[in-house]
């Protein structure tokens, strides 16, 4: 499809291309990765436990979840133009990147550490204050996607065909749209799930006898990987039919984004317990 293509860029090895891409980037997700079987190996040591999950869960789901945004970010640098990717305004968002994921990341872990729950503690002025924070930070994340999409779409690079950077761009602007969209309503209620409370979905811990807000932020912030995904599908198929099969592909992913955030504001499991 391209020459920046992942099949393309294999002789050099994926972990080289994305630190030739974005090297700041790609060294600060690898590290995150490196961090994440810590963090699984920290669980089975403490055993500790807050709300029904162990108290390392959410740090480990957090730092994992980063490391994905952030190396897919520093790959997505690959398809600005060359001369385009120190741009003020990219290297900005390099900086946001790293300063808000790692004020999350800390506060998280020094939270569970203590035992306590860092995400809807406002229980001391101090909690709501650092609360208050990390929804700054996690607006400033998603809002990251904004400058890289804006410089893929007037400066791409070289080799890149049309209906791919679109992929690209609108999966970049789907995941601050829905995924910023969703987190922000959710941090402004008392907690991520609506109505009747138990069990955990394997993996993902998400509410199984109610709603859970969780579940569509969870695919608006994926829009990013999901989207551009379905551009590098399109490109097998007949000219013809790319550009119908990507724009009904984004709207399909929107609406079913949408309509799981309405199923959890009603209170409905995506997983009830009897399955």
């Amino acid at each position: 499809m391209t020459e920046l293509s992942l099949a393309e860029s294999a002789p050099r090895g994926i972990l080289s291309e994305v630190f030739h891409r974005q090297r700041t980037l790609a060294a600060y997700g690898s590290l995150l990765l490196l961090l994440t079987p810590l963090l699984l190996v920290l669980q089975q040591i403490d055993l500790r436990t807050w709300d029904g999950s162990d108290v390392w869960a959410k740090p480990t789901k957090f730092v994992f979840s980063t490391a994905v945004f952030v190396l897919t970010t520093a790959w997505f640098f690959g398809y600005v133009r060359p001369d385009r990717r120190k741009a003020p305004n990219l290297r900005a968002s390099v900086g946001v990147i790293i300063a808000a994921g790692s004020f999350e990341i800390i506060y998280i872990g020094w939270q569970a550490g203590h035992g306590l729950a860092s995400h809807f503690n406002t229980s001391s002025a101090f909690y709501a204050i650092m609360y208050g924070l990390m929804g700054l930070g996690a607006f400033l994340l998603v809002a990251s996607t904004l400058p890289l999409a804006w410089e893929i779409a007037r400066r791409p690079a070289r080799g890149l065909n049309a209906p791919y950077v679109a992929a690209v761009v609108t999966g970049l602007a789907l995941c601050f749209v829905l995924g910023g969209g969703f987190g922000g309503y959710m941090a402004q209620q008392p907690g991520h799930t609506v109505g009747l409370v138990g069990g955990h979905a394997p993996l993902f811990g998400w509410n199984r006898a109610g709603g859970d807000l969780r579940i569509a932020h969870f695919l608006g912030i994926h829009a990013q990987q999901a989207i551009p995904i379905l551009g590098l599908a399109v490109a097998v198929l007949p000219p013809r039919l790319r550009w119908p099969t990507l724009v009904g592909g984004s709207l399909a992913y929107t609406a079913l984004a949408v309509a799981l955030f309405v199923q959890a504001l009603s209170g409905q499991p995506l997983l009830p317990n009897w399955i």
